[in-house]
């Protein structure tokens, strides 16, 4: 392959893992095939070196939310490829990339709530804990935006549970050592 279609294919990638054109961030595996070629995974393998100089990574997550690194090609069709910062944000960083404080804090009880539940509560239960520290409006408002992009999932019997993005973006041990302020096992 020539440098020039070498340097079309990356960016045709980039593109379409850079651009939310969907309801998720990202692009599916299928979609990069479509559009990059069969020899797509080689093009992402280059386009991740390109981008760690920026401090920035390629996850691959499969439909569960699991971090992925080797799945059959019909896996991969199926997985998410999108971009994330290598280093947690800072404040002022996640402000710029249109998160508001109150929102991460909502979404930072919220997490931690259910992974002390092993994963999984009644939404009643996470609303009642966060309706203590923020007004009702907010928290209903809040938990629907994280179900419809990803971070938090709920099912058909009122539970809500770690979605495919907190699976994939969210250090959770790390997030639950900050909370309770040491070791978590």
């Amino acid at each position: 392959m020539s440098e020039e279609a070498l340097a079309r294919k990356l960016r045709k990638a980039a593109h379409l893992i850079l651009f939310q054109h969907h309801r998720y961030p990202g692009a599916k595996g299928w979609e990069l095939r479509k559009v990059v070629g069969k020899d797509y995974m080689k093009v992402i393998k280059l386009l991740k070196e390109r981008l760690s100089e920026l401090g920035l990574d390629i996850k691959i997550v499969s439909e569960e939310g699991e971090n992925v690194e080797s799945l059959s090609e019909m896996q991969l069709d199926k997985a998410r490829f999108y971009i994330v910062s290598k280093h947690p944000l800072t404040l002022s960083e996640a402000s710029l990339a249109g998160w508001r404080l109150d929102s991460l804090a909502v979404l930072a009880a919220a997490i931690a709530f259910i992974a002390s539940r092993h994963g999984k509560a009644p939404k009643k239960e996470v609303e009642k804990m966060l309706s203590e520290k923020f007004p009702e409006w907010k928290v209903s408002m809040e938990l629907d935006r994280f179900i419809k992009r990803g971070y938090l999932a709920e099912d058909e019997e009122g539970m809500v549970y770690l979605g495919w993005r907190t699976k994939a973006e969210v250090d959770l041990k790390a997030l639950l050592e900050n909370i309770a302020g040491g070791q978590v096992s």
